[in-house]
């Protein structure tokens, strides 16, 4: 990370994308405890009591995010579904030279026809200066920006598109830059790693899934 440190940013950052599904978000209202179902932990007045390791039942149900397989750097993740028919993205969490984490990417493809080959959700800190925008370069390449699209309770997000030879350049690349701009020091930029490690094989691995 090239900036001086900014400890409220990277708290910010650690405290919200920690454990952040990379792009299915519940906003529904919590609903009260579920009765226990068969394979879970026995409870008494409503306290866990605890297992066995290795009697853990599957983490299963609609809506439930996975990991399917991982590639290089990157993870390919997908949502559970009724039909079975799981929808994935291909998804990175990017940390800095501390190892915190500071933001998510997610790149999936899209039908072919169009003029964007793939797309991106990019989930960065709130605490993130909107009208810098979003950059991108890979090694040596031009920078490309791209605007916020919203903020919510998880982070501020940017919805990128590329063109397939921006894809081909993922494939053929070693690793691209991601900066931003922390509010609190707007004369300061954070610069983040993707590794594009693995990115070809996770990104045909997805299309595949995905029926692309």
């Amino acid at each position: 990370m090239s900036v001086t440190k900014t400890a409220p940013f990277l708290a910010t950052a650690l405290c919200l994308l920690i454990g952040t599904a990379a792009f299915a978000q519940d906003t529904t209202p919590a609903a009260p405890p579920a009765a226990p179902v068969e394979g879970d932990a026995p409870t008494t007045n409503g306290l866990s009591m605890g297992k066995t390791e290795g009697e853990e039942a599957p983490a299963d149900g609609v809506g439930t995010t996975y990991l399917a397989e991982s590639f290089g750097s990157w993870e390919q993740r997908c949502v559970k579904t009724e039909d079975g028919a799981d929808p994935c993205q291909l998804y990175q969490l990017l940390k800095d030279s501390d190892d915190n984490a500071v933001a998510e990417i997610s790149i999936f493809g899209l039908p072919a026809g169009q003029e964007a080959a793939a797309g991106a959700t990019v989930i960065v800190p709130l605490e993130t200066l909107l009208t810098a925008d979003l950059t991108m370069v890979v090694d040596t390449g031009k920078a490309r920006k791209y605007p916020f699209s919203w903020c919510s309770n998880i982070g501020c997000i940017a919805r990128v598109g590329f063109t397939q030879a921006e894809v081909d350049g993922f494939k053929k690349g070693n690793e691209a830059k991601l900066t931003i701009v922390p509010v609190v020091a707007p004369d300061q930029k954070v610069e983040l790693t993707v590794s594009l490690s693995g990115f070809t094989a996770g990104y045909e691995a997805v299309n595949k899934a995905n029926g692309n």
